[in-house]
């Protein structure tokens, strides 16, 4: 079931992109750069890394593209890519990733007719709730970056995380419970 407001698969492009149409491939670069670099971005927890790890994956994407099932859903097969590129990065330079959401990725809508104290409050909630996404482990902190920040579908979160869909929801229910034990204990 594709969700709401993206575009689905084009299975047309991928198959010339599959047989060496460089324009195809470019559509599709330009289709799925955005979605890669938030996958990246939360992962590595850096702007940088993120750009350089988003053109690595489309470059080790299209190397891998005529091995690419035909039929089967680009978007699961290569943010799984850019999650691998993602965690191999981070592991290089050996750092711990944080979440990073800005304003506009925050789901906060600007109202102005909202109230500065409002604003206040719905910001130090939007911290604590990073703080505690942040102190979970990776494993935890990668299944909720999926499904609610990056709005994946549980099957698209299992490819990109290479396991089944019931593992996911299982590992999405125990993190949900850690998270939510944080978020209590924060007084939140």
């Amino acid at each position: 079931m594709p969700v709401e407001g993206r575009p689905p698969d084009n299975p047309e492009l991928v198959e010339r992109a599959r047989h060496g149409d460089t324009d195809a491939f470019e559509e599709l670069v330009q289709e799925y750069s955005d979605v890669a670099f938030r996958v990246a971005h939360l992962i590595t927890g850096s702007a940088a890394d993120a750009e350089d790890v988003a053109q690595e994956s489309f470059f080790k994407a299209y190397r891998g593209l005529r091995t690419f099932r035909a039929g089967a859903p680009l978007r699961p097969w290569l943010l799984r890519i850019v999650a691998n590129e993602a965690r191999n990065r981070r592991r290089t330079v050996a750092r711990h990733p944080q979440l990073v959401l800005d304003e506009a990725g925050a789901g906060v809508p600007d109202d102005p007719a909202r109230s500065p104290e409002a604003a206040v409050v719905a910001a130090e909630e939007r911290a604590t709730l990073l703080r505690c996404v942040n102190g979970l482990p990776d494993q935890d902190r990668l299944v909720i970056a999926s499904r609610y920040f990056l709005d994946l579908t549980t099957e698209e979160s299992a490819g990109a995380l290479r396991c089944p869909a019931g593992t996911i929801k299982s590992r999405l229910s125990r993190a949900l419970d850690r998270l939510r034990l944080c978020l209590e204990s924060s007084g939140g």
